[in-house]
């Protein structure tokens, strides 16, 4: 759709870098809504219109929705707050409710040609172990574990509503855990990588996980603009794999052979409360705590079979991703380049 302008929420973040990163190559024109002094912004490339301001900033999406440009538009809606605690959080509910119940009125109110929501598959009830967790079309949050999942599928029937009963031309994308080189927010996996690549990781535990790249993600996306159906939500995540196979994967790309002592989840389940006590205490919210246990022992296990058919979806191996990611970590200066770590004259210099 090169005849549109893209509206673009959340372009500073690792998602929105690469879809922005995609639509420049393209020569698409793209403007973007950014919070007001945020240092991500002077990262953008070239070309790319900014407009100052948040979700919640009913003048700043009446300018943002009103941008010099191509008459049509088409919006993607990527920004949301992302977090580990599970409890009830005002700030998140307003963000990721409100925030798209602003963005769904203005795509009415401005009539645009295509609206992408970026939800999550978190937003999907997990089903027993052996089965394959699929899209669905109504969302319920009770029925869901976290505050994050909650609110966003509570976003997610917003928009799914407003394709029922205002005709609006939505799509779902419903990735998993995002991850990938350029990654300035150091998400979950990418810290665990830094982690593991400098030898700081004393053991390994079991559970599962599921993530896709995000240069993968953002390549479906834009897919999913030009193909995705009207009121179709598209899973867009990787295989399934183990946590002992994310392990493995970056001391094989980080040259680490360190062999680390196993944990299973049963053994490591009663101290979990501890990480969750200090998050209450702290009020920041804990990577080890047992909403983490919950989600390595839960199914993981998710079908893109959905997204590959009808959009082309593809996401590449883990082990590519992992190399990237700390290639990227090295180029940042985050971990000493492995040259370095082999050759002892540089060591020792």
């Amino acid at each position: 759709m090169s005849d549109c302008l893209y509206l673009l929420t959340g372009a500073t973040g690792l998602l929105g870098g690469n879809i922005v990163r995609a639509l420049v190559d393209r020569g698409d024109a793209v403007c973007a809504l950014v919070m007001r002094g945020d240092p991500a912004a002077a990262s953008l490339p070239e070309g790319v219109r900014l407009i100052e301001g948040d979700l919640l900033d009913l003048e700043a999406l009446e300018r943002f929705f009103t941008a010099p440009g191509p008459a049509a538009r088409v919006v993607i809606h990527a920004a949301s707050i992302v977090t580990l605690d599970p409890r009830p959080s005002e700030k998140v509910r307003a963000v990721n409710v409100d925030g798209t119940r602003n963005i769904v009125s203005q795509c009415i109110k401005h009539n645009v040609r295509k609206l992408v929501y970026i939800s999550s598959t978190s937003v999907i009830p997990e089903l027993p172990a052996g089965q394959t967790i699929c899209e669905i079309d109504r969302y319920s949050p009770e029925s869901l574990v976290g505050y994050y999942a909650q609110t966003k599928a509570m976003a997610t029937e917003l928009v799914m509503k407003a394709v029922r009963e205002q005709e609006l031309n939505a799509s779902i994308v419903c990735p998993s855990g995002i991850f990938g080189p350029n990654d300035y927010g150091f998400g979950l996996i990418t810290s665990c990588v830094t982690m593991v690549a400098r030898g700081h990781l004393p053991v390994t535990i079991g559970g599962t996980f599921n993530s896709v790249d995000a240069r993968d993600l953002a390549a479906g996306i834009l897919a999913c603009v030009e193909r995705g159906r009207a009121g179709e939500a598209y899973i867009m995540a990787s295989r399934c794999y183990t946590f002992v196979q994310l392990i493995e994967a970056i001391q094989v790309a980080a040259d680490k052979q360190k062999k680390l002592p196993f944990l299973p989840l049963w053994l490591i389940r009663p101290f979990a409360g501890l990480g969750s006590l200090y998050g209450k205490l702290t009020r920041r919210p804990a990577w080890f705590s047992s909403f983490t246990i919950y989600n390595l022992e839960r199914n993981n296990d998710y079908s893109f079979e959905k997204a590959e058919r009808e959009l082309g979806f593809r996401c590449r191996p883990l082990v590519q991703s992992i190399r990237d990611t700390i290639a990227w970590l090295e180029q940042e200066g985050k971990l000493m380049p492995r040259q370095a770590i082999s050759d002892p004259a540089r060591k020792n210099a």
